[in-house]
């Protein structure tokens, strides 16, 4: 193939969502003009655009997804001597803020959608057990009946890390409406991004609201008065303008995912035995953060496909149970082997929302090449 033929698939998408930087600027020379910089009317208005997306009463922004997690663990007292169950199947923010939090993480292994198996809670629980922390991990949604059926009768508190899942679901039951608390990361490589780092958290609880309020600013509930002792957590205000501009277009976001995914899945069953792809559960809105397979032969097929222009990824290669930062849990190679198998044969391919036709054919028509010439 002369280079001539290669397209330039990229996984990044930024440079063509702001094309046109124009429209964002002007909002924040706006912003600019009332010096209204810190939790002002910028940062209410996205958290009530973020709520009634997201069909969930309390939003509230902070400063990143992964102080999201750590404030609702401490807002839901749980710290030292602690343990909360998750998965090594994710990013190693969700286990980096159980551990800023003061507790202990306890893995389960994942199952065929990357998600927790939610069969191999129970057995993990014991007396020290606080809370469950399932990961909607690529944008799938964990099986979260399930899952507060084991926290009911266990009497743990549920905080769902939906970094990944923005206005995913399981049948009509939004991502957010399960446990006590969802946290979700506006990183600029999100479904929904801003131009830096930022979260939020939703909630059903009018208290937990305003306990997260107080937490994320200093515990201040006015300039004088210290209600608790707190952090300094807030959604900036210049994130929060961008994020208005684009919260008005996270269905079009997210239903061009699903299309983009579901052309792949139907164009690459066809490579069964080379390409895996995970079972899609019929009552599950999957928002396709990232579109993940199994593939045979994962590092040469990725070399391949990055030669040929089509920037594929691997999310993760080495599970966190196996990180160096993990080693004081003790856990050894093949406690986890659904996720460790996983970690030998998972591959990324661009999905995003400005990805076009001919980049998705093109994509696919490498893995093809790769396997018919390999």
């Amino acid at each position: 193939m002369n280079n001539s033929d290669l397209l330039n698939v990229k996984f990044s998408y930024l440079d063509r969502q702001f094309s046109d930087i124009e429209p964002y600027l002007s909002d924040i020379a706006k912003l600019v003009s009332t010096g209204d910089f810190t939790l002002g009317s910028p940062v209410e208005e996205f958290e009530s655009k973020f709520s009634e997306i997201s069909g969930i009463p309390y939003a509230i922004g902070v400063g990143s997804g992964t102080d999201a997690l750590i404030l609702s663990l401490k807002a839901l007292g749980i710290g030292p001597g602690d343990e909360v169950i998750t998965t090594p199947m994710t990013f190693i923010a969700t286990v980096g803020a159980i551990a800023m939090a003061g507790a202990r993480p306890v893995f389960v292994d994942s199952e065929e959608g990357f998600v927790i198996d939610a069969e191999k809670i129970e057995s993990k629980i014991t007396s020290r057990t606080k809370a469950i922390l399932p990961v909607h991990y690529t944008g799938n949604v964990a099986d979260m009946p399930a899952i507060m059926k084991i926290a009911d009768e266990h009497g743990l508190l549920v905080i769902e890390d939906a970094a990944q899942s923005i206005l995913g679901k399981i049948s009509d039951k939004p991502v957010g409406s399960w446990g006590s608390t969802a946290c979700f990361s506006l990183h600029p490589l999100k479904n929904l991004n801003v131009w830096g780092d930022a979260g939020v958290i939703l909630t059903q609880s009018e208290q937990l609201a305003e306990d997260l309020r107080l937490l994320r600013n200093h515990g201040l509930k006015d300039r004088d008065h210290v209600s608790v002792f707190g952090h300094n957590s807030r959604l900036d205000s210049i994130q929060a303008v961008v994020g208005n501009r684009l919260i008005n277009q996270a269905n079009f976001i997210t239903e061009q995912r699903i299309r983009n995914a579901s052309k792949y899945d139907q164009s690459l069953k066809e490579l069964k035995g080379l390409v895996s792809i995970p079972a899609r559960r019929a009552n599950v809105k999957h928002t396709y953060h990232l579109y993940m397979i199994r593939v045979t032969r994962r590092d040469e097929l990725h070399r391949y496909l990055n030669e040929r222009g089509v920037e594929a990824k691997i999310h993760y290669p080495i599970p966190v149970h196996l990180q160096e930062a993990a080693r004081h849990l003790g856990y050894q190679e093949g406690d986890f082997p659904i996720c460790e198998s996983d970690c030998q044969s998972i591959l990324t391919l661009p999905v995003h929302e400005h990805l076009t036709t001919e980049e998705a054919d093109y994509t696919i028509d490498q893995i093809r090449l790769f396997y018919e010439h390999k």
